[in-house]
């Protein structure tokens, strides 16, 4: 008679099951047993996050004036030069990746503390802020996991030679999402992708 299978001899017989867990645990900061250190090289899980950014916007479109702020908030230019992003080392990615999360995380923060301040804040656009809130600590985690952190800070020079983040201002919940969502499936997305490609070399 089989023996019955202990949870690390299952997690590995069922990968889809281990995938699953690892989205579920993330946003909580809870390890998985046997997850995968590169687990953004599933391109099912920056898919994931892609799709939920654009459900945020496309729902926020909607809201018109209902989703304006008090202030401006300032958030990372998402354009790709993508010549000049060829051209670049990988370090110097990782710092404008890096950067750029870091900067997008403290906007839609911000943002949902001004929500939260309205006169009439609505559930639903709650709701999204708060998703995305969550989906942005695990998407830094699996950076770092990834080694983004340790290429943004261990390389000095990539540092000194990378131009300054360009920024600028959005009034509105609906822009914000954009820029959510364009992040993720621009400099992240080519990031990740170059970065994981290395790794299986």
């Amino acid at each position: 008679m089989k023996a019955k299978e202990t949870e690390p001899e299952l997690l590995e017989e069922c990968p889809a099951l281990l995938l699953l867990l690892s989205l579920l645990l993330l946003p909580l900061g809870l390890p998985v047993l046997g997850a995968p250190p590169r687990l953004i090289c599933d391109s099912r899980v920056l898919e994931r996050y892609i799709l939920e950014a654009k459900e945020a916007e496309n729902v926020t479109v909607g809201y018109g004036e209902g989703c304006s702020f008090s202030e401006n908030i300032t958030v990372p230019d998402t354009k790709v030069n993508f010549y000049a992003w060829k051209r670049m080392e990988i370090e110097q990615q990782a710092v404008e990746v890096w950067q750029g999360l870091a900067l997008l995380s403290e906007a839609i923060l911000r943002g949902q503390g001004l929500l939260a301040n309205s006169s009439q804040p609505s559930e639903i656009l709650q709701l999204h802020v708060d998703k995305a809130i969550s989906s942005l600590r695990s998407l830094t985690s699996l950076l770092r996991a990834l080694g983004a952190q340790k290429e943004a800070i261990s390389f000095p020079e990539a540092t000194a030679s990378a131009a300054p983040l360009r920024t600028f201002t959005v009034d509105t919940l609906c822009k914000l999402f954009r820029i959510y969502s364009n992040f993720l499936r621009g400099k992240l997305k080519l990031y990740t992708g170059e970065a994981c490609r290395r790794g299986d070399r």
